[in-house]
């Protein structure tokens, strides 16, 4: 019957794209939230936002592109004193641990090794930012944010999935409007930056809060935000890992704090009480009523540097009610998954040329 095996054959074409290509189309992102440390963390308790993108990756720290086969992605902030752009983009593994490959991190460093490091990095592959740029010191930043972050930090990965379409109009965005710097601590930070990528990827979704934050945006805020947005969006797929602090480097670093947390639980409590009792009154019942929120689960899964593969490769997680609204995602799903796309397309192979014999 020669339009049945014309049929078989015209089906399998068409399911081919499916079973290859459908499952990827999604890939990922993670919303960074990352600790404060040394003096200015213990100024500012509020630590550090950045954006990772799986799809997304820097033709040059100021231009972005999709990513070629094997890339790794890139993480996106904004950062204050880098030549005067308002975000720079990095490859992932540099910007965690100052080298190109996981293999060469190492298990525990020291200042001396993270400054060698940093140094190499920047020559080889940083010279289009300037050679002038700032170092940075206790308070103002410099390029030396760019790399090694978990030489200095914890940081906590919130990520979510994210579309084709998504990902191409972020790169078009930021490649297209002019990147000069407007950096404001109080209203135009790096949390302000992660909220305006996230509110591309879930419209409306993350707004400026008078409480508990006063108007301030703050990382903690954001993924709070993220956290509550995904709970009542299973289709986020929101897990939660942690990425841990390589030792050596510094002092560990200490949890992110929001605005009347960092106000109430440290010592800026006692001369706001002596100036103005009132005030204090409001920020403790601001804390206490809307300002104590946990956001990471008891035990994360803690990603390694020889193990990022939950960030670089998309997978397909289900919905797990003991992590606050988050799945932790395993290989294991995405290698099931594989295995009946694969056994689904050998028998149409064996049926097709079973009709051909």
């Amino acid at each position: 019957m020669h339009w049945m095996r014309t049929f078989r054959r015209t089906a399998f074409i068409l399911l081919l794209p499916v079973f290859f290509c459908g499952y990827r189309s999604h890939a990922q992102a993670a919303l960074l939230v990352e600790e404060p440390y040394g003096f200015f963390g213990a100024i500012n308790p509020t630590g550090h936002n950045a954006i990772y993108l799986q799809r997304i990756c820097a033709e040059t720290p100021v231009k972005l592109r999709r990513c070629q086969p094997g890339e790794l992605g890139s993480v996106i902030s904004r950062y204050q004193g880098i030549d005067g752009y308002d975000w720079i983009a990095m490859p992932l593994i540099p910007y965690l641990y100052s080298v190109q490959n996981a293999s060469e991190v190492p298990d525990r460093v020291d200042h001396e090794q993270v400054q060698r490091m940093r140094d190499r990095y920047r020559e080889q592959y940083l010279e289009s930012l300037g050679e002038n740029l700032s170092a940075g010191g206790l308070v103002r930043g410099g390029w030396k944010e760019l790399l090694g972050a978990a030489y200095e930090r914890h940081i906590y990965a919130f990520r979510f999935e994210t579309t084709p379409e998504q990902d191409n109009a972020l790169i078009a965005q930021l490649n297209e409007r002019r990147n000069q710097s407007h950096f404001n601590l109080l209203f135009n930070n790096c949390a302000d930056f992660a909220r305006g990528i996230l509110n591309l990827y879930f419209p409306g979704t993350f707004r400026r809060s008078i409480f508990p934050d006063a108007g301030v945006t703050t990382p903690k805020q954001i993924a709070y935000k993220l956290v509550r947005h995904a709970r009542k969006h299973s289709e986020t797929h929101l897990t939660i890992y942690q990425i841990d602090q390589i030792p050596g480097n510094r002092r560990s670093s200490h949890s992110n704090k929001n605005i009347a947390e960092s106000l109430v639980t440290t010592g800026y409590a006692i001369p706001i009480t002596l100036l103005n009792p009132y005030i204090a009154g409001g920020l403790l019942v601001d804390y206490l009523v809307r300002g104590r929120f946990h956001l990471i689960p008891t035990h994360p899964e803690v990603l390694k540097p020889d193990n990022l593969l939950a960030l670089t490769e998309p997978e397909h997680p289900q919905h797990n009610a003991g992590s606050t609204g988050a799945r932790y995602a395993t290989a294991a799903a995405d290698a099931s998954h594989e295995t009946r796309a694969s056994a689904a397309t050998n028998s149409l192979l064996k049926e097709n040329e079973a009709t051909h014999e």
